[in-house]
């Protein structure tokens, strides 16, 4: 997922079209051997990188087909992260800038990288694109009614004659507790 800076040419945007295995960005690869995510196929991204003044801007799209684990039901699911963005790559390191007790960034310095060399690897950028997508608390649906508290059925395809009182485990422990004075 490298490209040579000299093929971008001025006023002629470079296309790049990429599909590639999870294995090849070792952020994803990572998270499907811990267990939290599921890659059903290849993330594919389209990247579309233009010269402007004395940087390049790259404008993209990464798609993802994964598959979760409901944090209500724990059921299986599939899903596809959509992810379009913008970075505007300037030549040099982090390094070179001048370093203050506190900057203020704008808009502009929020989505810039920076680059050394002669060719840009947008691997990073890709997993990060669907790092973030990945949501914290998956749900197979808006309305999951999740598993029983009591005896742990499915609410979604069953229900059960559990009673479920206005209860609170959090200070359960707490309920014998007598204060000596």
């Amino acid at each position: 997922m490298k490209i040579i800076i000299d093929q971008i040419q001025d006023n002629k945007p470079f296309s790049l079209h990429v599909e590639e295995k999870v294995e090849s960005f070792p952020v994803l690869s990572g998270m499907q051997s811990a267990g939290e995510v599921t890659f059903t196929g290849p993330i594919g991204s389209d990247i579309t990188i233009e010269r402007e003044y004395d940087h390049l801007r790259a404008v993209g799209r990464v798609v993802a087909p994964l598959s979760l684990a409901c944090s209500r039901c724990l059921a299986r699911y599939d899903d596809v992260i959509v992810s379009s963005f913008t970075i505007i790559f300037r030549k040099g390191t982090a390094l070179d800038a001048v370093e203050e007790d506190e900057i203020e960034l704008n808009e502009q310095d929020l989505i810039s990288s920076s680059y050394i060399g002669n060719e840009i690897d947008f691997t990073h950028e890709i997993e990060e694109q669907v790092t973030m997508e990945i949501p914290l608390k998956p749900l197979c649906s808006e309305n999951c009614k999740g598993l029983c508290p009591v005896c742990g059925t499915d609410l979604n395809k069953a229900s059960c004659d559990c009673s479920r009182g206005d209860f609170s485990l959090k200070f359960s422990a707490l309920k014998d507790f007598k204060v000596s004075r």
